[in-house]
């Protein structure tokens, strides 16, 4: 039987919340519905995916990699959509996915340039969706940040450059010439673990010793200056990020201890389009004219 993704959709929706009530109203249906759903996919796949008892929702092993495997089959139904959308439209658009602090008007003009009939579009994205924008279609190329999950995505490198730290105008740091992380072990970090994975052998020695540092997730550049400015921690940035987003209540200085920002251009792997070799090859020649 084929997997019903109106129901896949469901499950999720359930999986993240781990309450039913709570998915049945994000989903905007009754929450008796939604459970005849979840046991029909159940019966679909002949897996369990849910437990439900006193204490709650949880996954089974089975639900964990449906879950795991849902992000990437939704997105790929997405990018489907709107592909064909768009090719029913008669509408030639390519769109270029980019991280802030990187510039991408170069290749994007000689895209264009080279197919008048094509419009070159641009997309501005974030730590959390760099990648997700490809997944499902937004994007047909994008500027990444890594690191990052790479599954189902091919990639081209780009350049690195260092990362810098962001501190308060008066932080104890301020005005030095670099610093490494554990002159910040204690600070908390306002971004996402994963975006600055050498954090966690700082916060790991941290528990060794005595408290290991907070952290809060701040969702863009700026959100992470706000919070820098008014003293609830730093964020790690690469240079040219920090340098573009420059304010007078916060400065920067470079990391010694951990590897340079490293960027690429990904995008989905399965596409055959030669637009997106083409776009590969201007970007590269800008970046070695740069």
């Amino acid at each position: 039987m084929d997997l019903d993704l109106r129901k896949v959709r469901y499950f999720v929706a359930v999986a993240e919340e781990l309450n039913f009530g709570r998915a049945a109203e994000r989903l905007h249906i009754a929450q008796p519905v939604l459970s005849r759903q979840i046991r029909a996919l159940e019966n679909e796949l002949h897996a369990q995916l849910l437990v439900r008892d006193s204490s709650g929702t949880q996954l089974t092993p089975a639900g964990v990699q449906l879950l795991d495997d849902a992000s990437r089959l939704l997105s790929g139904a997405d990018a489907a959509r709107r592909r064909v959308a768009r090719a029913a439209r008669a509408i030639s658009t390519f769109t270029v996915g980019f991280m802030p602090g990187l510039t991408v008007s170069e290749p994007v003009r000689a895209l264009g340039a080279a197919h008048p009939d094509l419009t070159v579009e641009v997309l501005r994205t974030e730590w959390t969706n760099q990648v997700t924008v490809l997944h499902d279609g937004r994007a047909d190329i994008g500027y990444i940040r890594m690191p990052v999950d790479l599954t189902g995505l091919q990639t081209s490198a780009l350049f690195s450059e260092p990362r810098v730290a962001v501190v308060p105008a008066a932080h104890r740091l301020a005005g030095k010439e670099a610093v490494s992380l554990h002159d910040l072990a204690g600070e908390h970090l306002l971004q996402h673990p994963d975006a600055v994975p050498e954090w966690r052998s700082v916060a790991k020695e941290m528990r060794a010793g005595q408290q290991a540092a907070a952290t809060t997730q701040a969702r863009s550049v700026e959100e992470k200056l706000e919070h820098v400015a008014t003293g609830r921690g730093f964020s790690v940035l690469p240079e040219s990020t920090a340098t573009y987003y420059q304010r007078p209540d916060v400065v920067w200085t470079p990391i010694t201890d951990i590897p340079p920002s490293e960027v690429r251009l990904a995008w989905v792997a399965t596409r055959r389009v030669p637009l997106i070799a083409e776009f590969v090859e201007l970007a590269q020649a800008a970046v070695r004219d740069a």
